[in-house]
């Protein structure tokens, strides 16, 4: 008697994301208002027509997409960067849901909240506690998705450790790529068991072998097949480049290349398809990366670079090939080349409706420059309580001047100086993305800056022709206030009972009046927009 099963299948599945343009950088508020107009009728037209409207607008990751996926089987969804293989896995597991087409189990239209229960679904990235043994991450899941009696559940546990081959590593801590624990390939073993605990009849894995050898990540493939034929499940995972032993262990296999079907069935029917077109393989070559780096070459071409020398012998193959991605509505390869390759916003707003408008409603999301002016607004009354933080026991614990204006003075160069160093550092971030370039670079900024202040070397004594780093300087104008702040009204030299040098005589001599106490304070702000509208326009 056969066990349980599920058979999966997609018809006509659309996913397309709209993709917002830069607005003009003065325009801060404000939105853009045909933007909005267009993508108003963009929702009211017919799903054909509404590609057409707005395609430079569009990434039309997923164009009629039909796949079928039959249980005691493995489908392997496997093609290029970008050609939305994640995308369609997210829509079977109900996290994104496409603008057109459906799902069905076992004919029937798929239920969200019964088809999470009855499946699992494995995503790229490891989610483990480092610091907990295998047996105790699987027991931990296990009494999140079981209601079972403790001997029942460890009953349960043991048996799928059995299964998932990992007895003798059951007490090791999982650990991580910065703690030692378990291999890459013993971990990504956990994350599948971690989900198949309450034993899905699918289960739905996204690059279950990336970051793997070549070893290990046949032994998950067959691990998988293991289960798949064991327990009647059906199994589907994406795979970008499948090694020749690997593509044998599929039962079925799913060709995407830019968001459209290129073939669905055998390996061997594959190769038929290749020898329909006039493609003759060479004998043990493995068809699956052979198709995928014709679709690369094709591509790469479609982009204007010219197709590498890998592929330069092969120009009359891609060519037949490229006819035949054609011919399966390869709408706008060439203007959105890279469709599905940027799905962060919408793995993002999977809850959200289906288009912008509906993600603004969820979290008032407009544009990066917005959240960098919000940025901007929010640190200002942190960045109050650190200075205050920091001036009041200081102030009076050195014995500074004790007039009460002299400390807000004090308080506000404080305040001031944080929230000119938080504006460099968003404007340097912004002006390079890597980290390590980047903190490197505001290092050596900041250093120079502090350097030519006039703190370590007085402003006479610095060359001409580097003066000008002296006024540029953040550190210049709040030192000065300090010294203003401190020595204005004081007496430094007192001769015979008199006062015979003042602070004010001082500051004169190296150039510091009282009236620069404001001027000072108002640099600093101006330096502060300058960084803020920098890294604005940037973003």
């Amino acid at each position: 008697m056969k066990k349980r099963s599920c058979e999966i299948e997609a018809v006509g599945i659309n996913y397309k994301i709209y993709r917002q343009k830069r607005e003009k950088p003065f325009k801060i508020f404000n939105k853009n208002q045909q933007e909005v107009v267009d993508h108003q009728l963009l929702q009211q037209q017919q799903p054909s027509t509404k590609f057409q409207l707005a395609c430079p607008g569009i990434r039309h990751v997923l164009k009629d997409v039909n796949c079928k996926a039959k249980p005691w089987e493995i489908l392997a969804i496997v093609g290029p960067s970008g050609a939305g293989k994640s995308s369609l896995l997210e829509i079977l597991t109900g996290k994104l849901t496409p603008q057109t087409g459906s799902i069905f189990v076992n004919k029937t239209a798929i239920d969200r909240t019964q088809f999470r229960k009855i499946s699992g679904y494995v995503t790229q990235n490891d989610t483990l506690f480092p610091l907990l043994t295998v047996e105790e991450t699987l027991i931990f899941s296990a009494k999140l998705r079981l209601r079972l009696p403790p001997a029942q559940l460890s009953v349960r546990v043991k048996s799928l450790i059995q299964e998932l081959g990992l007895e003798h590593v059951a007490m090791v801590r999982v650990g991580d790529n910065r703690a030692r624990g378990i291999s890459g390939g013993k971990r990504r073993r956990v994350s599948i068991g971690v989900d198949v605990i309450h034993d899905p009849k699918v289960l739905i894995l996204d690059e279950p072998t990336s970051g793997l050898d070549s070893t290990p990540a046949l032994q998950i493939i067959d691990m998988l097949k293991v289960m798949a034929e064991t327990g009647g499940r059906t199994i589907i995972l994406s795979i970008h480049r499948p090694g020749f032993r690997i593509v044998k262990s599929f039962n079925s296999m799913l060709l995407l290349a830019n968001g459209s079907v290129l073939h669905q069935g055998t390996v061997d029917q594959l190769g038929a398809d290749f020898k329909d077109m006039g493609l003759q393989l060479r004998l043990h070559v493995n068809i699956v990366e052979f198709a995928i780096e014709l679709i690369e070459a094709i591509q790469t071409t479609a982009k204007g670079t010219g197709t590498s020398s890998r592929t330069g012998n092969r120009d009359s193959r891609t060519k037949v090939l490229q006819k035949h991605i054609q011919n399966q509505g390869a709408v706008c390869m060439q203007d959105n080349p890279d469709a599905g390759s940027r799905l962060v916003l919408g793995s993002i707003f999977r809850n959200a409706k289906d288009d912008l408008a509906g993600a603004e409603e969820k979290v008032g999301f407009y544009r990066v420059s917005s959240y960098a002016i919000a940025n901007g607004l929010v640190h200002l009354p942190f960045l109050l309580i650190l200075a205050i933080l920091f001036s009041t026991p200081l102030y009076w614990l050195v014995g500074l001047n004790p007039n009460f204006t002299a400390f807000i003075h004090f308080l506000l160069l404080i305040w001031l100086i944080l929230y000119t160093a938080n504006s460099v550092v968003v404007c340097f971030s912004a002006l390079v993305p890597n980290f390590i370039i980047g903190n490197s670079v505001i290092s050596g900024v900041m250093g120079s800056f502090f350097l030519f202040s006039g703190y370590f070397i007085s402003k006479h004594g610095i060359p001409k022709y580097w003066i000008f780093m002296h006024y540029i300087s953040l550190f210049k104008y709040p030192f000065e206030g300090f010294l203003i702040n401190e020595f204005s009204g004081k007496c430094v030299e007192y001769m015979l009972g008199g006062c015979m040098v003042t602070g004010e005589v001082v500051l004169r001599e190296e150039g510091y009046g009282e009236e620069s106490r404001w001027t000072n304070v108002l640099v600093m702000v101006g330096f502060i927009l300058v960084y803020r509208f920098v890294s604005y326009v940037i973003l």
